[in-house]
């Protein structure tokens, strides 16, 4: 028999038999690895443990401990849930079923509601196919034989999807009675899913369309151990804890009406106060940085936003209205006033750079079934800036605004990563002011010298972007910061400067958030800190306890000397044993307890208690407001 050469990562070579698989190069190397081993990589490309090899080909084992091995056993477990549903639910059919960051979720057309006890029986039913250990098999079929094989099944979903794809030939996995459409990689047999939960139901419809079937989403997470997803599943404990929706009713926070409108926060008064203070912080940050603060209307004639190209690209995102018979949209973002500031006066190129801010609010029609508490809404806050500048001055002012997130992440405590969004499909302006943009972008973030990812296709349609997912303390990541690098608006709107040649020219135009919407970073901060906010951005940052009747009138003294300082206080001077009102106050994560018994009132001081429980010396009211002040101060 012939023999072939293989290279391996580390740049040696092992000879095999011809048709050796992945498999059979693992076993060359070690029985270890090869037990190890659940599928394969040839020239860069993922493959299935039993992918032969070609003579000359680079090949890499994959184990439970590379990178790639977690999608491949998510998209497996995937596999072996449809293979569950199915014997469990003859009628139901199948449409698509991918691993996703969290686990994997897979879409069924049944006429019934799936129930919490059902997904007990489909992870049993799992548990009994994965301990059978199917062999999960490959083959390559014609793409005419595919549609009929599913025709005859009655699985209409991939019929369509082999249609739609338009190939010559797709490939089917089968692992006992259950087949499947899929390019893979999969598992070598069902025995290799060991470690998986299914967590939830939801809605959802047939290829994200509106007008087509809604089907039933069932969501799932697996791991390669049961280690890994115990600590996961801890985690998702410990995150229904922290939700902001849970939190936000408790914590008197927000609310949503039917009555007001899907996806329209009404805040209320700690909710509002904690908006304040978040905005007053973003409004000194800004002046600092040398921002002025602007503002623009609600609505905007539609003849805007068809030269912006919103009308064309965004307008199935947008609420448009008539008055006196003229077109207006109502505003899904706040780039249009500000140019038409710019525009309103003739620049100079001393004048540059220009920054524009504005906490501007918004409305984007978000479908009905994304709509998630504050993080996914229809109107919002967004803390909205637009910089014009020369091109000279660009790679200065991305890197301002880089240096501007890390400073305010910092505070917040956030780490955070980094990735640069390309040209999507749907765009407008040259290639030449793509490249431009882009490559001012990508200059200024190798030169920050933090690690970042591409994102092709995925920037705004005027523009390449560099996307800030910050991460919580559950490890979770957020999209809240942007950077948008756009020269074609400018072009649309014909804004100039005279240069100092006398010449005009054309500026650049950066448009920029760093907390995002401020719903959404709301929803983050809460979820993030568990509802204990920090004292200084606390909505209450004390409340002053009384023992009895007999310390209110010094109580209330010492309250309002804690207000007039600006100390945002509440008082309780109900006739409630003094246990049950900490209590209390715990529950609502205030900061400072102030206990007022006899002993403070002949002392004229008040005894700080920290909401966990920690007791702190003495201090007058006075001590306590600079006590405050310096905390605020320090960002604690």
């Amino acid at each position: 028999m012939n023999e072939i050469i293989v290279k391996l990562p580390d740049g040696s070579e092992r000879i095999l038999k011809e048709g050796a698989s992945i498999y059979d190069l693992a076993a060359s190397i070690g029985t270890g690895l090869a037990k190890a081993a659940i599928a394969g990589k040839i020239d860069g490309h993922l493959v299935d443990l039993n992918a032969k090899l070609k003579n000359g080909a680079t090949a890499e084992i994959v184990t439970e401990k590379s990178p790639e091995a977690l999608e491949i056993i998510r998209h497996s477990t995937s596999h072996l849930m449809a293979q569950a549903v199915k014997a469990l639910f003859p009628q139901a059919k199948v449409t698509i079923g991918p691993a996703i960051e969290t686990g994997f979720y897979y879409d069924f057309d049944l006429d019934r509601a799936f129930t919490p006890e059902d997904l007990e029986k489909i992870e049993a039913k799992m548990r009994e196919l994965a301990k059978a250990n199917l062999k999960i098999e490959r083959q390559e079929l014609s793409s005419t034989d595919a549609i009929a094989l599913f025709k005859k099944m009655g699985e209409d979903y991939k019929v369509e999807l082999i249609e739609d794809l338009g190939a010559d030939s797709v490939s089917l996995y089968t692992q006992g009675d259950f087949t499947d459409l899929c390019r893979g990689p999969h598992l070598p047999s069902t025995s290799y899913c060991k470690a998986f939960k299914l967590t939830s139901i939801a809605g959802a419809y047939w290829r994200g369309d509106e007008k087509r079937a809604m089907l039933q989403r069932v969501y799932g997470t697996a791991f390669g151990d049961k280690k890994e997803l115990d600590a996961y599943l801890a985690r998702i404990e410990e995150a229904k804890k922290r939700d902001h929706r849970k939190l936000g009713r408790e914590l008197d926070l927000f609310s949503f009406s039917d009555e007001v409108g899907a996806g329209l926060v009404i805040w209320h008064p700690k909710g509002g106060m904690l908006r304040t203070v978040l905005e007053d912080f973003e409004r000194k940050e800004h002046i600092k940085r040398g921002y002025d603060i602007v503002l623009g209307p609600q609505i905007l004639k539609t003849e805007l936003w068809q030269r912006s190209g919103h009308y064309e690209n965004y307008r199935e995102n947008m609420y448009f209205t008539t008055v006196d018979e003229q077109g207006y949209g109502v505003k899904p973002m706040n780039c249009l006033s500000h140019m038409m500031i710019y525009k309103s006066q003739l620049r100079s190129y001393r004048d540059l750079p220009l920054r524009f801010f504005e906490l501007g609010m918004v409305h984007r029609h978000e479908r009905a079934g994304v709509l998630h508490g504050l993080l996914r809404v229809r109107g919002f806050t967004q803390d909205d800036a637009h910089i014009l500048c020369t091109p000279d001055q660009l790679d200065a002012e991305i890197k301002g605004v880089l240096s501007f997130v890390k400073d305010v992440m910092g505070i917040f405590g956030f780490d955070y990563e980094m990735e640069l969004s390309t040209r999507p499909e749907k765009s407008i302006g040259s290639d030449e002011a793509w490249e431009m943009a882009t490559s001012a972008l990508l200059s200024a973030l190798k030169d920050s010298g933090r690690d970042f990812e591409i994102n092709e296709g995925d920037g705004a349609f005027y523009g390449p972007k560099i996307d800030i997912k910050l991460r919580d303390a559950l490890d979770r990541r957020w999209q809240c910061a942007t950077i948008q690098c756009d020269f074609t608006l400018p072009e649309r709107f014909d804004l100039t400067y005279v240069d100092a040649d006398g010449e005009r020219k054309r500026p650049v135009m950066v448009h920029r958030v760093i907390l995002g919407a401020i719903e959404r970073f709301i929803g983050v901060l809460i979820e993030h800190f568990a509802g204990n906010f920090p004292t200084w951005l606390s909505p209450v940052q004390a409340i002053v306890l009384t023992v009895t009747d007999n310390q209110i009138p010094y109580a209330q003294a010492a309250f309002d000397t804690l207000r007039a300082a600006g100390i945002r206080v509440q008082k309780d001077f109900r006739n409630e044993k003094l246990g049950f009102k900490i209590r209390e106050a715990q529950l609502q994560k205030v900061p400072y307890m102030l206990v007022v018994g006899d002993k403070e009132v002949e002392s004229g001081l008040l005894a700080p208690r920290y909401r966990d429980g920690k007791n702190l010396e003495g201090m007058t009211p006075e001590q306590f407001v600079s006590f405050i002040e310096s905390e605020v101060k320090a960002f604690r």
